[in-house]
C-alpha cells in the first residue's frame, strides 16, 4: 500500500498526465486536489488522444475511483464536456465523484479574467482567461459558490443573485462590461446541477475511508512547482499550490498519509505565458525542441517557450516538495541533437548562486551557468529497458539525478503508455530508483 503525490518539477507541462495514467493502473483511487481548467493533461492510449482539464488521469481505468477534491475550481460547462467527451469514446464516468466544497467558476469570473488582464497592460501575467484568478479571489474573499451551494435548490436563486448585482457592479463601473442577466444564469447553472448531482459527494470521507481500508490512493497535481501562489515565480503563477503539500490541502487529508512524493520533469524546459526563463533558447534550438516536442497548452493551443534543462529550479522543486524520486520525460526530444547543456548554477550581478532566489527581480536578471554533455544523435523511442538507452543518454540522465541529488524512477520516451522505462513502481515498488543521485544505476 501507498500513497503518492505526483506533481510537476518545473512550470507545468511536464508530462504529469502520462505519468499519473501510467501509476493509475496501480491505484485505486485518484484526487485531483488543485486547479481548474486553466490545467491540462494529454494521455494517448491506443493511438487515441484525450486531453483532460478538470477529470483526473485515472478515468481512463474502469475500475478507479477518481475524485475532483475540494481545492479545485469547477467550471460545469466544462465539466460536462469532459464528461460528454469521454463517453463519446466509450470511456465510463461511473467511478468520477466531485467534492461537494469545491469552489464554482461562474460566467462573471470569466469576463473579469479577461478584462483584468487586458488592464495589466505590459504588466500581464499571462492568464488563460478561463476564470481560475477570480474564482480563487472569491473564495478568499467569502463570497464564492460552492458545489454545495448549486446544488441547494431553496438557498441557490438567493445566493446567486445577491452574486450577480455585487459583480455587475464591477462589470459596468470598472470594466465598462454589460451587465449578465441573473436568470438567464440561473436557469444555465440549475441545468449544471441537476446532472452533476449525481456525482456529488463528501470527498474528504471517502478519500479518508480509501486510506483506512489501505488502498492506494494517488495524488495528482495540476501545473507545477514553479507556477505556486506562495513558492512560485510570482506573479507569474497560478493562484493555488501545486505542490506536495498543496496536495493535503486540497484533498482534505493529513500529510502524515503520504507515503511518497514523484516530481515530473522534462529533459528540457518549458513555460507558457509571462515571466523570466533563464535557460529559454528564442532561436534554431528552441524551435527544434518546440517542434519535435508538439509544444503547445493543452488548454490554451499558446506555443510555450523552451529552454536547456534547469537545474537550480529541479533542486528549489526538489526541497519545496521533499521529492523523493523523479520521472523524466520527452528524453527522446534531444534525439537529433550534437550536445546538450543542463543550468548548474546562475550568475546574479557578477556572482555565482547555486539556490533559486525568491525575489522576481533578482531572479529576472540570473544568466545561466552551464555544463555541457554529448548527444547520442540516434533514437531513443523504442528502448524499453535501461541497457536500451544509448551511453551518452544514460551519461546525461545520470547527470541529472547527481545535479539534483534525487534518484530518477522513471523516464518517458513518447506519448504512448508503452514507451517507458519503469523499474520502480513509486506505489507498489520498494524505495528504490533507475538511477541513485550519485548517478549509480540500480536494478
Amino acid at each position: 500500500m501507498a500513497n503518492v503525490v505526483v506533481i510537476g518539477a518545473q512550470w507545468g507541462d511536464e508530462g504529469k498526465g502520462k505519468i499519473t495514467d501510467l501509476l493509475s493502473k496501480s491505484a485505486d483511487m485518484v484526487v485531483r486536489s488543485q486547479g481548474g481548467v486553466n490545467a491540462g493533461h494529454t494521455v494517448v492510449v491506443d493511438d487515441r488522444t484525450f486531453k483532460l482539464h478538470l477529470i483526473p488521469s485515472g478515468i481512463l481505468y474502469p475500475d478507479t475511483e477518481c475524485i475532483i477534491g475540494s481545492g479545485t475550481v469547477i467550471d460545469p460547462e466544462v465539466l460536462l464536456e469532459e464528461i460528454e467527451q469521454l463517453n463519446q469514446l466509450n470511456v465510463s464516468s461511473n467511478n468520477l465523484f466531485i467534492s461537494q466544497t469545491a469552489h464554482v467558476t461562474m460566467p462573471y469570473h470569466r469576463l473579469i479574467d479577461k478584462a483584468s488582464e487586458e488592464r495589466r497592460g505590459d504588466f500581464k501575467i499571462g492568464t488563460t482567461g478561463r476564470g481560475i484568478g477570480p474564482t480563487y479571489a472569491d473564495k478568499s474573499e467569502r463570497t464564492g459558490i460552492r458545489i454545495l451551494d448549486l446544488m441547494n435548490k431553496e438557498a441557490f436563486p438567493k445566493i446567486l443573485e445577491w452574486t450577480i448585482n455585487y459583480k455587475n457592479a464591477i462589470l459596468e463601473k470598472l470594466y465598462d462590461l454589460p451587465p449578465l442577466d441573473h436568470k438567464q444564469v440561473l436557469e444555465e447553472y440549475q441545468r449544471y446541477a441537476e446532472i452533476l448531482r449525481p456525482y456529488v459527494i463528501d470527498s474528504s470521507l471517502k478519500i479518508s475511508q480509501a486510506v483506512k481500508e489501505r488502498k492506494n490512493v494517488l495524488f495528482e497535481g495540476a501545473q507545477g512547482t514553479l507556477l505556486d501562489l506562495d513558492h512560485g515565480t510570482y506573479p507569474y503563477v497560478t493562484s493555488s499550490n501545486p505542490i506536495a503539500g498543496g496536495a493535503c490541502v486540497g484533498a482534505g487529508v493529513g500529510p502524515t498519509i503520504i507515503d511518497r512524493v514523484i516530481g515530473v520533469a522534462k529533459a528540457y524546459t518549458t513555460r507558457v505565458g509571462e515571466g523570466p526563463f533563464p535557460t529559454e533558447l528564442k532561436e534554431e534550438i528552441g524551435e527544434l525542441l518546440g517542434d519535435r516536442g508538439a509544444e503547445f497548452g493543452t488548454t490554451t493551443g499558446r506555443r510555450r517557450r523552451c529552454g536547456w534543462f534547469d537545474a537550480v529550479i529541479g533542486r528549489y522543486a526538489v526541497r519545496i516538495n521533499g521529492l523523493d524520486c523523479l520521472a523524466i520525460t520527452k528524453l527522446d526530444i534531444l534525439d537529433e541533437l550534437e550536445e546538450i547543456k543542463v543550468c548548474v548554477a546562475y550568475e546574479i550581478d557578477g556572482e555565482r548562486c547555486e539556490h533559486f532566489p525568491s525575489d522576481s527581480n533578482q531572479f529576472a536578471r540570473c544568466q545561466p551557468i552551464y555544463e555541457t554533455l554529448p548527444g547520442w544523435k540516434q533514437s531513443t523511442t523504442e528502448c524499453r529497458k535501461l541497457e536500451d538507452l544509448p551511453q551518452s543518454a544514460l551519461d546525461y540522465l545520470k547527470f541529472l539525478a547527481e545535479v539534483m541529488e534525487t534518484p530518477i524512477a522513471i523516464v518517458s520516451l513518447g506519448a504512448g503508455r508503452d514507451q517507458t522505462i519503469i523499474v520502480e513502481d513509486p506505489i507498489h515498488g520498494p524505495k528504490r530508483a533507475l538511477l541513485d543521485h550519485n548517478g549509480t544505476p540500480i536494478g
